[in-house]
């Protein structure tokens, strides 16, 4: 009963942290300049084969999870195989989520500015709530790990050429789809730049996310 009094808090504010981080995604999409660096792959499919934003993500994030087993192999935590049921719940999420948003017409440069902007608060401040409570890895941040170990490179290095490899992949079938940019724009860069300063800046200023860090503090 105690561990389940330890453990649920956190669980409960990683999902939470999920949850916010499949709006923010899809704030970003609806501003119509790009959607971030993890979903510009997913994003640009979705618009070439009948499958949505969400249905992509989940299975390129199931491949990211297949990725770690087979780099960390012994050392790849079977506790983080939880990725899989948390990749459904990002996944699926960030299709409501542009549901939720269908409504949201973006009729100028500065109206699709000031959505974005939000966009990248918002998914930032995700990523803070679900990484404090120290429970679980999403699985883009999982495979960056991953290589990370295996290579003995630094994380932050690791993630700059993933998120860069994403979106030239992303780039290139877009031209090769559409002759033409396709779900990739200013949008893109602008929250590859934004969304890591916001996150320094919750980590920083929220109280919130200090008293959830501190829930993984004392078990």
């Amino acid at each position: 009963m105690r561990s389940l009094k330890t453990y649920l808090p956190r669980y409960l504010w990683f999902l939470a942290g999920v949850l916010i981080n499949s709006f923010g995604v899809a704030l970003i999409t609806r501003a119509a300049l790009g959607t971030s660096p993890i979903s510009s792959l997913p994003y640009v499919l979705s618009f070439r084969f009948p499958v949505t934003l969400g249905q992509f993500t989940f299975a390129m994030n199931l491949f990211f999870i297949l990725g770690q087993v087979l780099l960390l192999r012994r050392d790849f935590q079977p506790i983080q195989l939880l990725q899989v049921a948390v990749n459904a719940v990002f996944s699926a999420f960030i299709d409501v989520s542009m549901g939720l948003l269908s409504w949201l017409e973006i009729s100028s440069l500065p109206m699709a500015m000031l959505v974005l902007v939000l966009g990248c608060a918002v998914l930032a401040f995700g990523i803070s709530v679900e990484v404090a409570p120290r429970v679980l890895m999403v699985p883009g941040e999982g495979i960056v790990q991953a290589i990370a170990v295996v290579t003995g490179r630094q994380f932050g290095n690791v993630k700059t050429a993933f998120d860069a490899t994403l979106v030239s992949t992303a780039l290139l079938l877009s031209l090769l789809f559409f002759h033409r940019l396709q779900g990739l724009g200013i949008g893109t860069i602008f929250s590859a730049l934004a969304v890591g300063r916001f996150v320094d800046l919750y980590n920083r200023r929220l109280p919130l996310i200090s008293r959830i860090s501190a829930l993984g503090a004392r078990t």
